[in-house]
C-alpha cells in the first residue's frame, strides 16, 4: 500500500468511526407516567403542593428561585444549585419544567409535568410525567434501571404529596 492509499484508508476509517458515533448518539426518548388518587379537591391539593419550590417539602430537595416571578420562565435551583429547572408551562392546576443543557454534559432533554386533576368535587389525582432521553445508557438493563429509579423516587414524592394534601 502506498502512502497516499494509506492516508486515504486512515481518513476513511476515522470518518467511519465519526459517522458511527453520530448514529449511536441518536436520542431514545422515554416517558414515565405516574399518578395517585387524593381524597381532596384539586384546588386544595394544588394550594398545598403545587408551588414551584414545594418540591423541597415533598421530595426533600433544597429549592431556591433564582430568577423570575413564579410564572413561565422562572428558574429554580435544586440541591444547592446542582440542578436548574425552568418553568416552561403553567395553568391554574399544573406546571411543566425543563432542565437546560450543561456544557460538556450529555443533554437528556429532561422535562417534568405535574398536575392536580379534579375527579369529583371532593377528590382528585396528582399526575406526574417525566420525559427524557436515555440513549446515553449502555444497554437496555441500564436504561430500565435508570427509569425504575426515577419512578421509585417520584412515586415516593407522590405519596408524600397525598399525605400533605389529605392532612387536616
Amino acid at each position: 500500500m502506498n502512502m497516499k492509499a494509506g492516508v486515504l484508508a486512515l481518513v476513511g476509517l476515522v470518518s467511519g468511526f465519526a459517522a458511527g458515533a453520530t448514529l449511536a448518539a441518536e436520542p431514545e426518548y422515554a416517558t414515565v407516567k405516574m399518578e395517585i388518587d387524593v381524597a381532596r379537591p384539586a384546588k386544595d391539593v394544588w394550594a398545598k403542593v403545587g408551588g414551584y419550590c414545594d418540591i423541597s417539602v415533598w421530595m426533600g430537595f433544597e429549592c431556591k428561585i433564582t430568577s423570575g416571578d413564579g410564572g413561565i420562565g422562572t428558574v429554580r435551583a435544586l440541591a444547592g444549585g446542582r440542578v436548574l429547572e425552568i418553568l416552561v408551562a403553567q395553568t391554574e392546576l399544573s406546571y411543566g419544567y425543563t432542565q437546560p443543557a450543561k456544557e460538556g454534559s450529555f443533554y437528556n432533554l429532561y422535562h417534568g409535568f405535574m398536575e392536580a386533576r379534579p375527579v369529583t368535587d371532593k377528590t382528585s389525582k396528582i399526575l406526574y410525567t417525566l420525559v427524557l432521553d436515555v440513549s446515553d445508557k449502555a444497554d437496555k438493563a441500564a436504561k430500565d434501571a435508570d427509569l425504575a429509579g426515577r419512578r421509585t423516587r417520584f412515586e415516593a414524592a407522590l405519596k408524600k404529596m397525598k399525605e400533605i394534601s389529605e392532612a387536616k
